[in-house]
């Protein structure tokens, strides 16, 4: 009999102990940033939970960069990051994956100049001070532009500053104008006027994108949390795209990203006009995270990664950036 009640007792102990296991196993910590995104209501509604079976730790970063200095350091398994941050980041060692495609270079992130900086076009940006943050897509991006114009960081002063700073320093009239996204973009905006957007200069030769990365480890491991989490993201978008009043300045959606992310509910619906998705079947195409090797995303990449080497902010280009984007999680994900 006791030898019974201890094998039972045994038992349970062992089960539970395998379901605090599991639990621990299903816990992932997730970096977003302020940017406006559809599916971020899912992280204020705790959809992306909920639908994912995972306990998720959100936390919100200032930059890719820092979400990638996170990564490095075991912190955080999944981000929100651009393409210029992940080009530097893998082209240093980093083993990482983009599984789904937040935007690609739109009106959502633009140089935008001081009113009373003497900035009319782009023949006048010989002399001034302009900012961006440090790695980012639209450092990148401004870095390209100043090229495009046979101008260097001698001719054009370039401070690679956080984007509150940025604000800060602009409304100083210590800049003379900033590349940045929403929020900074609207707060710039309200004194001066964008010369030229991420658009623009993706159509000079220098393409960028934002995306959701997981470290290779957690890809392999979890691949059906990558699934239902950019079928999440999925259903926002779609949502987004097929219902325009449910994302209005008066919707309950725009309203939890002001709460979220902060800004007005005016200002968060203003922010998602500006963005350009891709649908799940264009993402997955070699044209962007199909292909493997030649992957679109993957050359992006290694020319971002090529550019930063030539203005010494890596050391190294790789061969192929294929590796670090896969299409895997957009299997049967469909508008």
């Amino acid at each position: 009999m006791n030898f019974m009640v201890a094998a039972i007792a045994l038992g349970v102990g062992t089960l539970a102990a395998a379901m605090v296991a599991e639990a621990a196993d299903k816990k992932v910590v997730v970096g977003y940033q302020t940017d406006a995104l559809p599916s971020s209501v899912a992280i204020a509604n705790g959809e992306f939970a909920k639908d994912t079976g995972y306990d998720i730790d959100f936390r919100r970063f200032n930059s890719g960069a820092e979400i990638f200095a996170a990564i490095a350091s075991g912190d955080v398994q999944v981000g929100y990051v651009g393409s210029s941050p992940f080009a530097a980041a893998v082209s240093r060692g980093l083993e990482v994956k983009a599984f789904y495609l937040a935007s690609i270079s739109g009106i959502d992130e633009a140089l935008v100049v001081r009113n009373g900086s003497g900035i009319e076009s782009l023949n006048d940006l010989k002399g001034k001070k302009l900012a961006a943050a440090p790695v980012s897509t639209d450092h990148y991006q401004l870095l390209a532009l100043i090229k495009s114009l046979g101008l260097t960081e001698k001719d054009v002063q370039v401070f690679a500053i956080p984007q509150p700073e940025i604000v800060a320093s602009y409304n100083r009239g210590d800049i003379d104008g900033g590349f940045v996204w929403d929020p900074a973009l609207t707060e710039l905006k309200k004194n001066g006027k964008v010369l030229v957007t991420s658009k623009d200069v993706a159509d000079k030769g220098a393409p960028t994108f934002s995306a959701w990365v997981a470290t290779s480890k957690f890809a392999a491991d979890n691949p059906e949390f990558l699934k239902g989490f950019a079928s999440v993201i999925n259903k926002y978008y779609a949502s987004f795209a097929s219902d325009k009043a449910a994302w209005g300045p008066d919707s309950d959606n725009a309203k939890s990203l002001s709460k979220l992310l902060g800004g007005t509910p005016e200002q968060q619906a203003s922010a998602l006009k500006n963005l350009t998705l891709l649908t799940p079947e264009v993402q997955a195409s070699d044209a962007w995270l199909g292909g493997g090797e030649k992957a679109g995303a993957g050359k992006i990449l290694k020319d971002t990664a090529s550019f930063l080497k030539e203005q010494g902010k890596v050391s190294e280009v790789l061969e192929n950036y294929g590796a670090f984007v896969t299409a895997d999680a957009l299997a049967g994900v469909s508008n």
